[in-house]
């Protein structure tokens, strides 16, 4: 039981032994008065007045309660600020007198002084860290982040572990504790800042300003166990504040290669979020310094990575190490502030339920955002490597490419449907964080999709379409295809739509519902057939010699050995013609090389007819008989009696 209850309680409680010797002489008066009080009660003029002065009364306590609250706040601030510059002169004795008690501790347990201490921890780790980086150097080497991290790594090692061997007294304890692990902070943080920026001067600030801000935590956390006044530990902060708020304000004007008015809007921001944090909104002003310096540190951490990563930053684990250290990142941001306003009992976040509610509600749809963000990204580079090692080569052929070309035919339908859920999935979860009713908007959703699917029924035509034609594996990213007037090669799908490029070069978006039957030339094999004309007089069971010779020879060739299926072979007399004999030929390819193949043939039966004296069949046209004969020499005559007269006209 609270205090505040039992005082109460204990009142209440002698005020009853109080009263009870006069209760029972009062005891037949009071019957009366009672009955009275009760009839007027009951009395429905007496009921509206009092209702009237409930409603009266109510506004107002609020008002006094809103008033209250103001001037308790204004009270206390200038209380805290009032300590604060009070304490300022007493900084410098009550940190002498700290460290005396810190070194009396030390001392008083045979140990060497707090400083020694912690000294000879670093040294240790240092020259530990010192052997680690001449055996293991060249080794190191090979990976920057492994170069940086792994010396902090041994170092840390050295330490912690004589510091947890030796059995230390409480107060040194946890003066060496706090100060190792701000000085392992600190290494960690500059190693990731010569991993993100070559920039020397902006990496020495980045240090000076990290190793300040470590160093004053580290001392502000200490205030309370070495017995520092909490005005004097605030203090202490106050002046380190002003420390840091210097430093950024002197990179912000000498570091920085914006204009003037970004540098001085930047500075304004600085300065806002350096009063907030005077003013105990620390919620407030933590998200001001996340609004600032998470962009350019998500950039650092990037570029970090990739440096990390050389040339492999594109694949799936550099793109899981980017995305994730980012969504790291910003989870120790979200973290931080949650901590922050729930530890904080004078926030604005503790004062308003609906506030309270709207502030934690932003902070989770923050990690829900950061999940989405990561699983899309992984799930993105994860099916586009898929995609760059499916070869678009339409000759490959077997169950295993068949099985690839496939893949590579769904894998962009699937990529668009995975975006919208993880969209609509993130959307209604954010909505359902912040308070929102999510079934409402979800029973709406589906009537609008009704609707929308009666008034586009095209695009839902065309969908389906798509779907079925997925289904029935119709056709595949690489194959060459035709529907109607289009043709070309399958470059690419989306849910409505498929892409052709055509042999020519042009590309044709061409909806599903618009395809109709489809015309695969892309699928397991090819027949090509050819027709040659011979003479009359060709000897045939030689023509068939020499082809079966030359179907051979090509199925050893090894430029189009892989490409045959079934040489190429004369398949007899197709029919006789008007001027020779039509030979009929084929051969099996695999699809897409059958006109390479078909080429080779020509060029071969042609030297291997001519090698032979087997002449190709030409129209020719034959005038026979006397009609022949007598137009000849009628038309001889004519020519002769032209010449004479030319030869015997004078020129005038």
């Amino acid at each position: 039981m609270k205090p505040a209850y039992l005082a109460v309680a204990t009142v209440f409680i002698l005020g009853l032994l109080l009263l009870a010797p006069m209760a029972h002489a009062q005891q037949q008066t009071s019957d009366a008065k009672v009955d009275e009080l009760v009839r007027l009660l009951q009395d429905p003029d007496v009921k509206a007045w009092l209702d009237s002065r409930k409603a009266g009364s109510a506004a107002g306590p609020a008002a006094e309660q809103d008033a209250s609250a103001l001037a308790d706040w204004d009270k206390r601030a200038r209380s805290r600020y009032g300590g604060i510059i009070a304490a300022i002169p007493t900084i410098p004795g009550e940190i002498a007198a700290a460290m005396r008690r810190g070194r009396a501790d030390a001392i008083d347990h045979g140990y060497a002084p707090i400083v020694v201490l912690l000294g000879g921890l670093v040294l240790l780790g240092a020259a530990v860290e010192a052997v680690f980086r001449r055996q293991w150097s060249h080794r190191a080497s090979s990976s920057p982040v492994a170069a940086e991290f792994l010396p902090i790594a041994v170092f840390t090692a050295a330490m912690a572990i004589v510091f947890f061997v030796v059995d230390w007294p409480p107060l040194v304890r946890i003066v060496l504790l706090t100060y190792l692990i701000a000085f392992v902070a600190y290494r960690c943080l500059s190693a990731a800042v010569a991993l993100a920026t070559p920039d020397i001067g902006l990496r020495r600030r980045i240090k000076a300003f990290a190793g300040l801000l470590f160093f004053a935590i580290a001392t502000a956390t200490l205030g309370p166990p070495l017995g520092v006044p909490p005005p004097v530990n605030q203090a202490i902060s106050f002046c380190f504040s002003i420390f840091l708020f210097a430093l950024a304000l002197e990179a912000v004007w000498t570091r920085n290669s914006s204009s003037r008015s970004r540098k001085l809007a930047l500075s304004l921001c600085l300065f806002a979020v350096w009063l907030l944090w005077l003013l105990n909104f620390k919620g407030l002003a933590w998200l001001g310094i996340f609004a600032m310096i998470l962009p350019p540190l998500l950039r650092l951490v990037g570029r970090a990575v990739e440096r990390a990563m050389g040339d492999n930053r594109k694949d799936l684990k550099a793109v899981i190490a980017a995305r994730g250290s980012r969504a790291v990142v910003i989870a120790i941001a979200v973290a931080w502030l949650a901590m922050v306003w729930h530890l904080n009992p004078d926030s604005l976040a503790h004062q308003d339920p609906t506030l309270s509610a709207i502030t934690y509600g932003l902070l989770k749809s923050a990690v829900v955002l950061l999940v989405a963000d990561l699983v899309w990204h992984i799930a993105k580079a994860f099916i586009d490597s898929k995609l760059q090692t499916f070869s678009a080569d339409p000759s490959a052929h077997g169950g295993e490419a068949a099985s690839e070309h496939r893949i590579a035919t769904l894998l962009p339908i699937f990529r668009n449907a995975l975006a919208v859920f993880v969209l609509a999935a993130t959307a209604l979860t954010v909505l359902a964080e912040l308070g929102v009713q999510i079934g409402p908007l979800i029973a709406g959703a589906g009537i609008f999709g009704v609707a929308l699917g009666f008034g586009s029924q095209t695009l839902v035509k065309d969908v389906i379409s798509g779907i079925f034609y997925m289904l029935d594996d119709a056709f595949r990213v690489g194959e060459y295809i035709q529907s109607g007037s289009y043709k070309g090669t399958v470059e690419s799908f989306s849910l409505r739509s498929v892409r052709l490029r055509h042999h020519r070069g042009p590309i044709f978006t061409v909806p599903f519902g618009a395809l109709g039957a489809v015309q695969n030339m892309s699928r397991d094999w090819v027949i090509d057939k050819f027709m040659l004309r011979v003479a009359f007089d060709t000897d045939i069971a030689m023509v068939k010699k020499l082809v079966k010779a030359i179907g051979a020879e090509m199925k050893e060739d090894p430029e189009l050995a892989p490409f045959i299926i079934e040489p190429v072979k004369m398949k007899g007399v197709e029919q006789i013609g008007e001027f020779g004999i039509e030979l009929s030929f084929a051969f099996s390819t695999v699809p897409g090389h059958q006109s390479a193949v078909r080429r080779r043939a020509y060029t071969m039966i042609r030297d291997a007819f001519r090698s032979n004296g087997i002449e190709f069949a030409q129209p020719t046209v034959q005038v026979g008989g006397e009609e022949k004969a007598e137009g000849s020499a009628a038309v001889a005559a004519l020519r002769s009696v032209q010449l004479k007269q030319q030869a015997t006209e004078v020129p005038k």
